[in-house]
């Protein structure tokens, strides 16, 4: 959990200096922190490194300043009007993963949007976001696992082994996990599912979120997955689950006063909707065959 904490604490410098245009000196930051100069010294020095565009300044009295550099790195980033007016009108596909940063983030770069497009245009843009709504029936609300799904999106990118304290649907207990390797997060049909490599199972399995009670974040870094992508995983599953083996064509008839519905909505990635002569309509997907226990549900 140290090497998450670190990652946190170095993403939590940029966030507070991000927000102030003249920057902050060592005193503000261990105020903001709580933790010893020399560790903000370190996380700063190391965050430069990476390229990030901080730069200590010595004002008076040799009082030293972290900023962030306003003439290079992530002020250079422009939209144009339509690119704000897009980001601004999809804000509500994002309240599942509200609590986490990436809301927290969307939140802050949505409140810059409507400072600079000002009452007319904000009015304009609401109109028009009106005409849209995502139906949240079904939906589950990851605020309370905020911090687990930040701890989560950090292994997976710094591929860091994990353990996670996780209760399937038909255990009565919660089962601890050893040796997890993270791949992925993945969002179906509103809730969210991690796709990981399971020592234990010697296998990648599908884990829901809402089940993972605890996740424990180690420093000790997994091999990065050979080959693996979440869409090409997900490729021949039907839903989030993955089966084993080489995928099978399946073929469904259906009555041809369903055509309609079978038309206008699109299954799986393979089908095909093919008349037949017996006023039917067959559908064809290319998936493979699940277990009759479906892994990690």
């Amino acid at each position: 959990m140290a090497e998450s904490e670190t990652l946190v604490r170095q993403w939590t410098l940029l966030r507070i200096l991000s927000a102030r245009r003249l920057g902050a000196t060592y005193q503000e930051l261990q105020q903001e922190t709580g933790v010893v100069r020399r560790t903000i010294q370190r996380d700063l020095t190391f965050l430069a490194s990476l390229g990030f565009p901080l730069q200590e300044t010595v004002g008076d009295f040799g009082k030293k300043r972290w900023k962030i550099d306003d003439d290079i790195g992530l002020t250079q980033l422009r939209f144009t009007l339509e690119e704000a007016a897009a980001l601004y009108l999809g804000r509500q596909f994002l309240e599942p993963l509200a609590g986490t940063l990436f809301h927290t983030g969307a939140r802050s770069a949505f409140q810059k949007i409507r400072a600079t497009l000002g009452d007319a245009a904000l009015c304009h843009l609401e109109k028009l976001a009106s005409s849209f709504y995502h139906a949240r029936q079904g939906w589950t609300d990851y605020s309370p696992k905020a911090r687990l799904i930040d701890d989560l999106a950090i292994a997976i990118e710094e591929r860091r082994l994990s353990v996670i304290t996780y209760q399937s649907l038909r255990s009565t207990e919660p089962v601890t996990l050893y040796d997890v390797h993270p791949y992925a997060l993945v969002f179906h049909r509103s809730a969210l599912y991690l796709i990981a490599y399971s020592q234990d199972h010697d296998e990648i399995r599908t884990f829901k979120v809402d089940r993972i009670s605890a996740a424990e974040i180690h420093g000790l870094q997994f091999p990065a997955p050979k080959d693996f992508h979440p869409q090409q995983y997900l490729e021949h599953s039907f839903g989030i689950f993955n089966g084993q083996g080489e995928p099978v064509t399946v073929r469904v008839s259906f009555r041809a006063k369903v055509v309609r519905i079978l038309e206008e909505r699109r299954f799986h990635a393979s089908q095909k909707l093919i008349p037949s002569a017996m006023d039917l309509l067959t559908r064809s997907f290319n998936c493979r065959r699940l277990r009759s226990s479906r892994r990690g549900c």
